[in-house]
């Protein structure tokens, strides 16, 4: 007997590619960005409406930088914390786990958010990891001990409507 659809092996429990976290990853800065902006346009209007006087901020100003990165602190640590995955990386199909498997956890959620941008410095070698590495880790999962996963069973969910029993 040959094995069928159903018996081969997905994508569950991997270590996720780069591909699929860089998607995540651009899908997430236009979500938290765009929620930014939304609210910064609703506290602007709020603020007019109040005083009377139109209200605009500087993109670049000190304060809307601030503002800025602690909502992206916000968005990605508690995210991590609370599931595992931000809105990019469940679309994805992706999740942050502890090193061993378990949940990341507050903890671990909070290193990682705070150890991300390093990944960044020199010209983005801390993300080669994720190309060259066997369990596909970037600088800030090896300083936070946590892994990128594939949650859910892409095969299955790409083969599945060949696998229908229609005997019935």
């Amino acid at each position: 007997m040959t094995p069928g659809p159903r018996d081969q092996p997905g994508l569950r429990g991997h270590f996720a590619g780069f591909v699929s976290r860089f998607v995540a990853y651009v899908v997430d800065s236009a979500v938290s960005t765009g929620v930014f902006m939304l609210a910064l346009a609703a506290a602007s209007y709020a603020a007019s409406v109040l005083t009377g006087a139109p209200i605009n901020w500087s993109k670049g100003g000190p304060v809307i930088i601030v503002a800025f990165a602690c909502w992206e602190f916000l968005y990605y640590a508690y995210s991590w914390a609370a599931n595992g995955k931000t809105f990019g990386m469940a679309l994805l199909g992706v999740q942050v786990v502890a090193r061993d498997g378990g949940e990341a956890g507050v903890q671990r959620a909070i290193v990682r958010t705070l150890a991300f941008p390093l990944s960044f410095l020199l010209c983005g070698l801390g993300f080669a990891g994720i190309l060259i590495g066997r369990d596909r880790r970037a600088l800030h999962d090896v300083i936070a001990g946590t892994a990128v996963v594939y949650t859910w069973d892409a095969r299955a969910a790409r083969l599945g409507f060949l696998a229908r029993d229609n005997s019935k």
